[in-house]
């Protein structure tokens, strides 16, 4: 894979050579520099006991071209430090302008399910060392697909819809185990408001998903010789899952104030219904802009299918009850974080930050704290 991308890496730059004799193109950058340590020899986020800067640093370049008065093309490339910074295509697609209000884009687009999708990556354009976790740690950030965007004003609102469809696959770690994530059928509907200093955004998903856990392969396949059905339902494989998500924030530039909440729900699967959601404040004074935030994410709900045990003989209940929550605990998790920091504007794109961040597992009542430390800019 790491050859494909670099192969693939050089006949981009030999297309965006030849692609720059014809039309003029657009070239951004951006990178992050982003440095921590932890108060034990626990890992979090990355990090551990030791100054590392690998787990949450990152460059990248972004090209963009018009193909004629109508259409554009974009590629990101980013190499990102917990990859050995190998540089791989984040985003690769065209986009047709239809109307003055409406937009079509269709390739390797930035999934849009929370308030900083678009610009996750771009340290330098929110207050934070990172984005909150709780929300923005997710398995995947891209989508093979469509999006149709409509933008409009009514008198002092400003409103941005978007309909996405597609395909995602990725590689993730859940509970310390290791995997293969295929969502089919992507429909996303997403819709931000903006009057005066407040902002809204809200967001709803459909899709199928399938987990391919080979550490859950044992234990599932032994269920499914007790009870095929009990396996089925347990087994994450073409279930319907739901995401839905709310944004709220008030900016009267001097200070600010947001909250953003998710849930995830696969009803017939192994995954605990989720839910996460953080607040966040911050002054602005001067180059200054202190902050706090606290951040909660619970996949705790209980384990899922328990009275389907019922119906099985007394003596086998316990064993496959242990079976049974066994295959659930890698997705069980429950957790909240306090941080404060602040962020210090250096010079023109460029942006000093530093914060605090005390994690706590809600389960095991274990704490960590996390002292982080930043330069990002942009170019």
């Amino acid at each position: 894979m790491k050859n494909l991308n670099k192969s693939l890496s050089v006949v981009a730059v030999a297309v965006l050579a030849t692609f720059q004799a014809q039309a003029d193109l657009r070239i951004n950058g951006f990178a992050n520099l982003t440095g921590g340590i932890t108060s034990s020899d626990d890992s979090l986020y990355g990090y551990d006991d030791r100054v590392s800067f690998g787990s949450q640093s990152l460059f990248a370049i972004q090209v963009s071209g018009d193909i004629n008065d109508k259409m554009t093309a974009t590629g990101q490339l980013v190499a990102r430090g917990n990859d050995s910074y190998d540089a791989n295509f984040e985003w690769a697609y065209i986009t047709y302008q239809t109307s003055d209000n409406t937009s079509v884009s269709a390739g390797r687009l930035r999934m849009p399910l929370f308030r900083y999708s678009a610009s996750l990556d771009v340290g330098y354009s929110y207050h934070w060392v990172v984005a909150p976790q709780s929300i923005y740690a997710v398995p995947f950030n891209n989508i093979d697909g469509v999006q149709v965007d409509y933008s409009g004003y009514s008198g002092d609102l400003e409103y941005t819809f978007q309909v996405t469809a597609g395909k995602i696959e990725n590689e993730f770690t859940l509970g310390g185990a290791n995997g293969n994530l295929e969502i089919d059928n992507v429909i996303s509907l997403t819709g931000e408001f903006t009057y005066e200093n407040w902002k809204f955004r809200g967001v709803y998903a459909t899709a199928k998903a399938t987990f391919d856990i080979p550490d859950l392969d044992g234990p599932l396949s032994l269920l499914a010789q007790i009870s095929p059905e009990l396996s089925n339902k347990l087994n994450a494989n073409d279930d319907t899952g739901i995401f839905y998500g709310l944004s709220l924030e008030y900016d009267s530039y001097d200070w600010f104030v947001a909250a953003e909440m998710t849930g995830i729900k696969i009803d017939q699967s192994f995954y605990q219904d989720e839910s996460n959601f953080y607040i966040t404040a911050g002054i602005r004074t001067g180059k200054w802009t202190p902050f706090i935030t606290y951040e909660k994410s619970d996949l705790n709900d209980g384990p899922k299918f328990l009275s389907d045990i019922g119906g099985f003989p007394a003596p086998f209940q316990p064993a496959l009850t242990q079976l049974v929550v066994g295959i659930q605990m890698p997705a069980i998790s429950e957790d909240n974080t306090l941080s404060a920091g602040v962020r210090y504007d250096l010079d023109t794109n460029v942006a000093l930050k530093a914060d605090v961040v005390k994690f706590t597992n809600d389960i095991s009542e274990e704490e960590d704290t996390l002292l982080r430390f930043a330069i990002n800019y942009v170019f």
